[in-house]
Formats: C-alpha cells, sequence, structure tokens
C-alpha cells in the first residue's frame, strides 16, 4: 500500500519537482494548487491535483477533506509545505500590507496548514512534516527583509513543532534552499520597485534585482531539492536542517560569521565601495 505524501505549491518550481520525484518513487502524491490550469500538468506526472489557497481557511478544510477520501484508508505519511512567495524592498519604506500579504502566505498559511494536516500525519507511525524554508531564514541580505522575516517565522515555528511533536513520532524537517531554478524569479522579474527610484535605495535596488535575477537563472534545478525531500522521507533517521545550495559552505558560512563580519561583507556587496 502506497504511502500518501501532500505537496502545497506544487504548481512549478520545488513543488512541482517534488511532486513529481515523489511520484516516480510511488508515492501518492497530492500536490496543491490554486488555479485549475496548473492541475494537467500535475496529472500528467503522476500526482493528484487538489485545488487549495494556504490563507483561507475554508479553502484547506475543503483541500484536507479531499486528502483523506483520496488517501482511501491509505496512511498519509508525508506533508511537504512549500507554498510561498517572494517580496523584497527597504524595511523603512517597504507598505505594510505587503509584509502582512507575505507572513501570511509563508508564515501563518503554511501553520494552517499543518494545523488542518497533523490528524492525518498521526494515523501514520513515523509521519514526516517538511518545510521548505531557505536559507534567507537565517542570514538576511539587505531589502530581503519582508521575506526573510517570513522564512525566519518559519524556522521557529519548524523548531517549536519538532520539539512539541517529538513523542508522538512525527519528524519535521527543515529542507534551506539556496538559489535554485523557480519560476518564482518571473515573479521578482515582475516586482514593480520603482516606488524606490527617487529614494536613497533607488540605484542600489536595480543593481541588487539584476544580479539577484542573474543568480536565480544560474542557478541548480530544483530537482535537487526534489532528491532532498525523497531522502528526507525516506531516511531512517532523517536530518533535522539541510541546506540545498550549490555552494552550501557558503550558506554555512554565512551563518558562522560574526554579525559585524557579516554587515561588513554585505556592505561590500551591496553597496560597494563607500566614501
Amino acid at each position: 500500500m502506497s504511502q500518501g505524501v501532500v505537496v502545497t505549491g506544487a504548481s512549478s518550481g520545488i513543488g512541482f519537482a517534488v511532486a513529481a520525484e515523489l511520484a516516480r518513487a510511488g508515492y501518492a502524491v497530492f500536490g496543491t494548487v490554486r488555479r485549475a490550469a496548473d492541475e494537467p500538468a500535475l496529472i500528467q506526472a503522476g500526482v493528484v491535483p487538489v485545488r487549495m489557497d494556504v490563507t483561507d481557511a475554508a479553502s484547506i478544510a475543503v483541500a484536507q477533506a479531499a486528502v483523506r477520501e483520496g488517501l482511501a484508508g491509505r496512511p498519509l505519511f508525508g506533508l511537504v509545505n512549500n507554498a510561498g512567495m517572494p517580496a523584497a524592498g527597504p524595511l523603512e519604506l517597504v507598505p505594510l500590507d505587503e509584509l502582512r500579504r507575505v507572513l501570511e502566505v509563508n508564515l501563518i498559511g503554511q501553520l494552517a496548514v499543518t494545523q488542518a494536516f497533523l490528524p492525518l500525519l498521526r494515523a501514520a507511525p513515523g509521519g514526516r512534516i517538511i518545510n521548505i524554508t531557505s536559507v534567507a531564514g537565517r542570514a538576511v541580505l539587505p531589502f530581503l527583509g519582508p521575506y526573510a522575516a517570513s522564512k525566519f517565522g518559519f524556522e521557529a515555528i519548524s523548531d517549536a513543532l519538532r520539539r512539541e511533536l517529538a513523542p508522538s513520532g512525527i519528524r519535521v524537517v527543515v529542507i534551506e534552499p539556496g538559489n535554485i531554478q523557480s519560476k518564482i524569479w518571473d515573479k521578482v522579474e515582475a516586482m514593480d520597485i520603482s516606488r524606490y527610484r527617487s529614494s536613497p535605495y533607488g540605484r542600489v535596488l536595480e543593481r541588487f534585482k539584476d544580479a539577484a535575477l542573474k543568480g536565480g537563472r544560474e542557478a541548480p534545478p530544483a530537482t535537487l531539492v526534489a532528491r532532498t525531500v525523497l531522502r528526507v522521507l525516506t531516511a531512517r533517521r532523517p536530518p533535522i536542517r539541510v541546506i540545498v545550495s550549490e555552494h552550501a559552505w557558503a550558506e554555512r558560512l554565512a551563518v558562522w560569521l560574526p554579525d559585524r563580519v557579516l554587515d561588513w561583507v554585505m556592505g561590500k556587496m551591496v553597496w560597494g565601495k563607500r566614501d
């Protein structure tokens, strides 16, 4: 009997790659999407599409019921919380409604989904919750404050959940991708930063955005994360936290460096030479 896994945000990028990889491995995969147009590709990959909006409680409840029915008595072994959105801007000027939106999607929505599916996970011995956060959840670049705040918060929720659920046998694992190829970069490219053009951040923001897009397009494929998720699901003793990056050593260094040193390095990277 194949075990069930729910993958949120499965329409493209990391989510789609994870869902397709797990389906190929023999899991009964349910991939959540917000639009009907995203369903055919999942079906072709052997994934059952489920419509869900992580910010809508009624939508989450309907999705949970659909998964429960689709499992048809099979256990739900895994929940991969991947849904999310990008956000950027100088904290001095970023509209607070934008900050609220990214926290609602990337943080509160992830917990809402977890709460809804935990009763199904408890029925599977040794179930797994895999939270896709980001290396930005532990070291934040300038102008990524809104996004990083949501990921720092998701890291905290993951740590608390891991410790609270330990007696139940449910494992909580954090996967922290660095730059990975994904359609999220299309959203980054579409971001309107013209509102900041006349501010002290205008010129450097344009350079920052161009550099971020270049890094995203030259990044490793999303299958790198998908294979990591599969390893976590199949490991007898899964790791607590995994960095998935072409240069994982550099991501770890950013966490280990003293704050003043990291500030100096990031200042050089972002602002260049200053008088």
